[in-house]
């Protein structure tokens, strides 16, 4: 998959359990506290020998709530819960679908359970192309076409899919054939801490929840003390982003993650008093008149030198930061097979990528730090 701050409220969803009277106390109530801070996309509920995970936001304008059921071993369902999705926990194997799913396993230190996967190439991972390499984890095709036959083989203990409108029909076969199947939503988060939180989804399901609180308290924690950082700069640079697209320049638009990073960093992105959180499109002169003089200039990530830009369209050299040789890029950055690492690690590290920024923008506060994913373009 190629294609991404004020803290947001606590999401809290109730729970109606009816207990019946023969319905054992064991599944009484322990906690109804949902465990998710800043993610809109999902909560997780903590019963006694089970986990009610909500995903309500899967995608823009989804119709509905999906709910699924972790439950522990003996732990006992009530009646009410029954009719949603059931996945025993811990689980033992995974197919996921999106490289920014990758990570979280990562750093869970269960990428070994990892078997199944859509268009291998893409994935960046050191530790999981080896295990690519050593043909252990199978090819699942295309995202929007899963090989059903070779899943139905495989009988994955649950399939990680995400959509990008309420039409899915392959995951919805995939269900209809007995595979359990959750959506993952990470990519629509608008924050980026709540985009990272989502690691908390996937340490439910291996039961390792503690450990994804404490992983993301650290990317939290570190994300924030940036910002704090950041707020110690004298300059303010002015910033251009994004590059044209067949005739139209794309750039995201101020409520954007992209956009909230390059404010967090300090910056004075162009247009972030924009609204909304998708992407912008203009004309290459409407945005040479606005940002001409430019002090930087943060590329797509579809070039990898100032060569190739202006091979591109020559105009970009007109650019001030483009004279000044201020152009970054997250382009040079890969893994073996031509995955970019941005696209999959950067949605669940936002304290690496605004410490790549301030880096960009402010070095002088970061003397020591070597940007993970940004380069400057020559």
């Amino acid at each position: 998959m190629k294609n991404i701050a004020t803290i947001l409220s606590i999401v809290i969803i109730s729970l109606s359990l009816v207990r019946c009277k023969n319905e054992p106390k064991s599944a009484k109530l322990k906690s109804q506290k949902n465990t998710v801070q800043y993610a809109k996309g999902f909560s997780i509920e903590n019963y006694k020998g089970y986990s009610v995970v909500t995903v309500k936001n899967p995608w823009p304008n989804a119709n509905k709530n999906y709910r699924y059921i972790l439950k522990e071993k003996n732990g006992i369902i009530p009646d009410s819960l029954k009719k949603n999705t059931l996945i025993s926990i811990p689980i033992k194997n995974i197919v996921v679908t999106s490289t920014t799913h990758i990570p979280s396993l990562e750093m869970l230190s269960v990428e070994n359970t990892l078997i199944g996967f859509p268009n291998l190439n893409y994935i960046s991972s050191e530790k999981v192309r080896a295990r690519i390499e050593a043909k252990k984890i199978t090819e699942l095709g295309n995202n929007k076409t899963l090989n059903t036959e070779v899943l139905l083989d495989m009988q994955p203990d649950v399939i990680i899919g995400y959509g990008i409108d309420n039409s899915n029909p392959t995951l919805d076969n995939l269900q209809k054939n007995g595979l359990k199947v959750m959506f993952n939503g990470d990519w629509n988060e608008e924050t980026p801490l709540g985009k990272a939180e989502w690691i908390k989804f996937f340490g439910a399901l291996y039961g390792k929840e503690k450990e994804a609180k404490e992983i993301f308290s650290k990317i939290e924690k570190d994300y924030l003390n940036t910002i704090k950082l950041a707020k110690k700069a004298k300059t303010q640079p002015t910033i251009l982003a994004g590059d044209m697209f067949e005739d139209r320049w794309y750039l995201p638009k101020g409520s954007s993650w992209g956009s909230l990073l390059l404010k967090q960093a300090n910056g004075n992105y162009l247009w972030q008093e924009t609204s909304g959180t998708g992407s912008l499109s203009f004309s290459f002169e409407t945005v040479f008149e606005k940002a001409a003089m430019a002090d930087v200039w943060i590329t797509s990530g579809q070039f990898s030198s100032l060569s190739e830009m202006t091979n591109s369209n020559p105009h970009y050299a007109k650019f001030k930061a483009f004279k000044n040789k201020n152009v970054y890029s997250f382009s040079g950055k890969k893994g073996k097979t031509g995955g970019v690492l941005y696209y999959e690690l950067a949605p669940n590290r936002p304290d690496l990528v605004l410490k790549d920024l301030v880096k960009i923008l402010h070095p002088e506060l970061l003397s020591s730090y070597k940007p993970v994913f940004f380069e400057k373009l020559k």
